[in-house]
């Protein structure tokens, strides 16, 4: 077995947690699942495959993973982050097992590519492949950067390299959980929009970089993107994700797909920014107060990162 231990959230995922932790098998037998109170089979499911389950209480991702980072109780020498809807090609595990163990001491962490399957179909084109992130890093080295939504693992020391092969994110509930699913994520996705330009924590986070790695990219885009007119922003964007980048070669599931992604989960971002807008006007004491009232959501309450890397 290779030198490395997997970190994965879970909440009810009695759906995916056996094809994931069967994926990570070939390389690993390490598996340390922090889970939020499932009230399916996950955790049962997972402790008769070999994982060590603990559980604790949701604050958001980025608390959840750094506590998992914080309390693995494995001492190997690299960590790997998994979501439990995610699994490792074959050609991936194989990848790791050949070439992690022998990495070099300058290498601080490892990029891999996300296939994203939507509908039972693999979104190839539309510009969502291959999305490079980074899920191996040594131990000590790293952490989860604490941002409302889209979190990044930040290194801390060493560079990254890339492997070759894939993880595959395959959601299997149906399309009325995704869209429930992604109007919880709007209200995140305000929060991460009106962070930048009223700076309601100081955590440190990924930095914005056009010509930096993918995320620190993604980050410079998101940040000129906010920038942009409400409304006029996710009406171009989908412009750009189904005919810029092709998006319609993934056939009937590639048009749902930039349609939902990039225009209707936006544009319902955008609404809502408006909402607080309408109610609260641009006061950053109100829009806080707001956000604490109608969502249960504290602004001020993500810190810099405190967690032992040890």
């Amino acid at each position: 077995m290779t030198d490395v231990s997997v970190i994965i959230l879970t909440h009810n995922e009695e759906k995916h947690i056996t094809r994931c932790l069967q994926s990570l098998l070939p390389f690993t037998d390490k598996i340390f699942i922090v889970d939020s109170f499932s009230t399916d089979r996950t955790v049962e499911i997972a402790q008769s495959m070999g994982a060590v389950v603990v559980q604790n209480v949701w604050v958001n991702y980025a608390t959840q993973f750094n506590y998992g980072i914080e309390h693995t109780p494995f001492q190997t020498t690299w960590l790997m982050r998994m979501d439990a809807d995610e699994y490792v090609m074959p050609e991936l595990a194989d990848e790791i097992n050949r070439r992690l163990t022998s990495l070099p001491d300058g290498v601080g962490g490892v990029y891999v590519k996300r296939r994203v399957f939507f509908l039972n179909r693999w979104m190839r084109h539309g510009g969502f492949y291959p999305i490079w992130l980074l899920r191996l890093w040594r131990r000590g080295d790293g952490f989860c950067e604490q941002v409302w939504h889209d979190e990044h693992i930040k290194i801390t020391r060493g560079e990254p390299i890339q492997f070759e092969h894939d993880i595959v994110d395959h959601n299997l509930n149906n399309l009325t959980w995704w869209t429930q699913k992604h109007n919880h994520y709007t209200i995140l996705e305000m929060i991460n929009l009106l962070n930048y330009r009223y700076q309601f924590d100081n955590a440190e986070k990924v930095q914005p970089k056009l010509f930096g790695t993918q995320e620190q990219r993604v980050r410079f885009l998101k940040e000129k993107y906010a920038s942009l007119p409400l409304f006029t922003r996710p009406i171009l964007y989908f412009i750009y994700r189904y005919f810029v980048r092709m998006g319609f070669l993934d056939g009937h599931a590639g048009f749902v797909w930039c349609f939902l992604q990039a225009l209707w989960y936006r544009f319902l971002v955008d609404a809502k920014l408006m909402e607080v807008n309408i109610r609260v006007g641009q006061d950053r004491d109100k829009i806080i107060d707001y956000f604490r009232t109608e969502y249960g959501k504290d602004l001020r309450a993500i810190r810099p990162q405190q967690v032992s890397q040890a």
